[in-house]
C-alpha cells in the first residue's frame, strides 16, 4: 500500500475510532474519556491533513517548483502540532473545573470495554503506519503513526485510572488524569513541530545517517583523488546529496562521468529516494578543510 492509500485508512479508522470515544465520554461523563476522545478529534484532523500534504507532496516538479513539491508533508505536522496545543488547553480547562468539583461516573464499565475496542484499532493502525512511513520515509506518516500510538498509550492510561476511580470511589482521579494526558499531548506536539521545522530549515542528515555515505563515497570514487564540501538535506520522502569530485587533470569528461554515475548508484542503494549531484572540479581545487574523503 502506498503512503497515500495509508493516510486514507488513517483517516478512515480515525473516525471510527473518534466516534467510539465519544460514545464512551457520553457514556460514562469522564474528563479523562473526554481528553481521550478529544485526542482522538485530533488524530482524525490530523490524518486529513497528512492526505492532503501528501497528495500535494506526490505531484512532480514544476516550473515554479523543480526540486518537487516535497516539504508539503512538513506543513502537515506543524499544523497537527499547533492542533494538539489547542487540544491540551481544552483539556486541562474542563479538568480543572471538575477537579473543583468532582462528581461520580455512570455506566463506567461499558465506557471501558467501548473505549477499549478502540484503543485495539488505534494500537494496529499506529504499527501500521510507522511501517509504511518507513518504507516511504514520509515525515507526514510518521507523524501521523506516532500521534496513534501516543493515543494509544495514553487511553491505556486512562482506562487504568478509570477503573482505580471506579473502584476506589476517588472520583479526582478522573481530572487528574486528564491534566497528566494534557500534558503528554503537550510534548507530544513539540517534538513533531520539532522535527517538522527541522525539515523546513534543512536541516542535514543526523551523524549515524551520514556516516555510510561517507564510507559509500570513499570506496566508489575511483581513480579520483578527494571528495569534499559534502552536503545533505531532507525534504519530505527525498533526501538530497551533493558534493565536489576533484579527479586528475588527464582525467577524460567520460572516466570523470562513469565514476560520477558509480558514485549515483551506489549512494542510491544505501538510499533509494536519494538525489545526488555531484560537481567534478581539477586537480588544482582539493581542499583541506570541511568534510574531505581521500582515494583509499
Amino acid at each position: 500500500m502506498s503512503a497515500l492509500n495509508a493516510a486514507s485508512l488513517s483517516l478512515f479508522v480515525g473516525i471510527i475510532v473518534l466516534l467510539l470515544k465519544w460514545l464512551a465520554y457520553w457514556w460514562t461523563g469522564s474528563v479523562a474519556l473526554y481528553s481521550d476522545a478529544l485526542e482522538s478529534f485530533i488524530n482524525v484532523a490530523a490524518a486529513l491533513v497528512a492526505f492532503i500534504a501528501l497528495r500535494v507532496s506526490y505531484q512532480p516538479a514544476d516550473d515554479n517548483h523543480p526540486y518537487g513539491h516535497t516539504k508539503a508533508e512538513y506543513f502537515s505536522a506543524v499544523v497537527e502540532g499547533v492542533l494538539v496545543v489547542l487540544a491540551a488547553l481544552a483539556i486541562i480547562l474542563a479538568a480543572w473545573e471538575r477537579l473543583l468539583t468532582p462528581i461520580a461516573l455512570t455506566s463506567v464499565s461499558s465506557g471501558i470495554l467501548i473505549s477499549l475496542l478502540a484503543s485495539l484499532c488505534n494500537a494496529a493502525l499506529a504499527s501500521y503506519l510507522l511501517y509504511i512511513s518507513k518504507r516511504a520515509n514520509s515525515i507526514a506518516l510518521k507523524a501521523d503513526g506516532l500521534h496513534v500510538l501516543s493515543d494509544v498509550i495514553t487511553s491505556v492510561g486512562v482506562l487504568v485510572g478509570i477503573g482505580l476511580a471506579w473502584l476506589t470511589h476517588w472520583w479526582m482521579l478522573d481530572p487528574l488524569l486528564a491534566i497528566l494526558v494534557a500534558i503528554n499531548i503537550l510534548w507530544m506536539g513539540w517534538q513533531l513541530v520539532r522535527e517538522s521545522v527541522g525539515g523546513l530549515m534543512d536541516e542535514g542528515l543526523t551523524p549515524e545517517k551520514r556516516a555510510p555515505l561517507y564510507e559509500i563515497i570513499r570506496n566508489q570514487m575511483g581513480t579520483a583523488l578527494q571528495a569534499h564540501a559534502i552536503k545533505t538535506r531532507r525534504a519530505g520522502q527525498l533526501t538530497f546529496i551533493e558534493f565536489h569530485l576533484v579527479v586528475p587533470d588527464n582525467m577524460t569528461v567520460k572516466e570523470a562521468h562513469n565514476i560520477c554515475d558509480r558514485l549515483e548508484e551506489a549512494l542510491c542503494q544505501q538510499i533509494p529516494e536519494a538525489k545526488v549531484m555531484i560537481h567534478v572540479e581539477p586537480e588544482n581545487k582539493s581542499e583541506y578543510w570541511g568534510v574531505i574523503l581521500y582515494q583509499k
